[in-house]
């Protein structure tokens, strides 16, 4: 009876975390697909008015204040990307690297220190990394590179590639430890050395897993707010120059959505916004579960 009760407890909360999790998601599309009814789906991408010569030109910008607001996301959109893809850049290249240490080289009382420091980092609070981006590292980067503007998307892009090296090392490392020994074995019966074995089987062997941890640290990487809201300038345009102030969708949610009135036009854009933020997220993560599931299936053939 004990046993039963317990997996009884067990299933209800399965079934209450997926229920909440699609009650969330009908929420956010509910409110969201609500911001078609008063803004032409055309205006989400880019909008036509006058300038000074009463000539049309075309505007793609997000300036929802004003008599004639803007609800371009292209800006919104284009900001997340360059903050999350250098991030995951940086992220991936530190995070795998330390894995594959803590899977293949470090010892075991190495390990036992090295791996609890790497996950400790993932507790720091996003708001102090925010603020020591924001005090020290926007300084460094603008001397180091001579930047126009002191908060741009380099900044943020650091800020939050540390906040996503945990979670692609700790994969990693979980990865590629589950390839099997024999595996390894064979390589080196077969003359192979250490990094030989690491690159031509190992990594082969846990390539899916790899591939996951990176696929889940981008999916963080586009949800991180506070970083991006404080050290990325929150100017919203359009441009590919990585040293430019940008905004991300997160940032624009986190400081507009407190202050509109609720049912109003920038309120129904604004969880538009979070509608596209989380089928983004939501689509990287099944991509990434897809990638586990190989990984698995592979390993048990």
């Amino acid at each position: 009876m004990g046993e039963q009760f317990v997996e009884l407890i067990l299933k209800l909360n399965g079934f209450v975390a997926i229920a909440a999790i699609g009650l969330i998601f009908v929420f956010l599309f509910k409110e969201g697909v609500q911001a078609f009814r008063t803004i032409p789906a055309s205006h989400f991408i880019q909008t036509t008015e006058m300038d000074f010569d009463n000539t049309p030109q075309t505007v793609r910008m997000w300036q929802p204040v004003g008599t004639n607001p803007k609800y371009s996301l292209l800006p919104l959109f284009c900001g997340s990307m360059l903050v999350a893809l250098p991030a995951t850049l940086l992220a991936t290249l530190f995070g795998v690297a330390s894995g594959i240490y803590l899977a293949e080289v470090a010892g075991k009382r190495t390990r036992e220190v090295v791996k609890p420091a790497i996950e400790l980092v993932a507790g720091i609070p996003s708001v102090v990394i925010g603020f020591f981006c924001l005090a020290v590292l926007a300084s460094l980067v603008q001397t180091a590179f001579q930047t126009t503007f002191r908060l741009n998307a380099v900044v943020g892009a650091i800020g939050v590639a540390f906040v996503i090296i945990p979670v692609i090392a700790t994969m990693t490392d979980d990865a590629l430890r589950a390839v099997p020994t024999h595996l390894r074995e064979g390589a080196h019966a077969l003359g192979a050395n250490r990094w030989e074995t690491i690159v031509r089987v190992v990594l082969p062997a846990g390539a899916s897993g790899v591939t996951a941890s990176i696929l889940l640290g981008m999916g963080r990487a586009l949800g991180e707010t506070m970083i991006a809201l404080m050290a990325t300038g929150n100017a919203a345009q359009i441009t590919a120059n990585p040293f430019a102030s940008v905004r991300t969708m997160t940032a624009t949610i986190a400081a507009e959505l407190g202050a509109v009135p609720q049912g109003g036009e920038q309120y129904r854009a604004l969880f538009l916004v979070g509608s596209l933020l989380f089928s983004l997220t939501f689509l990287i993560n099944l991509f990434a579960e897809i990638a586990v599931a190989r990984m698995r299936k592979r390993l048990a053939l």
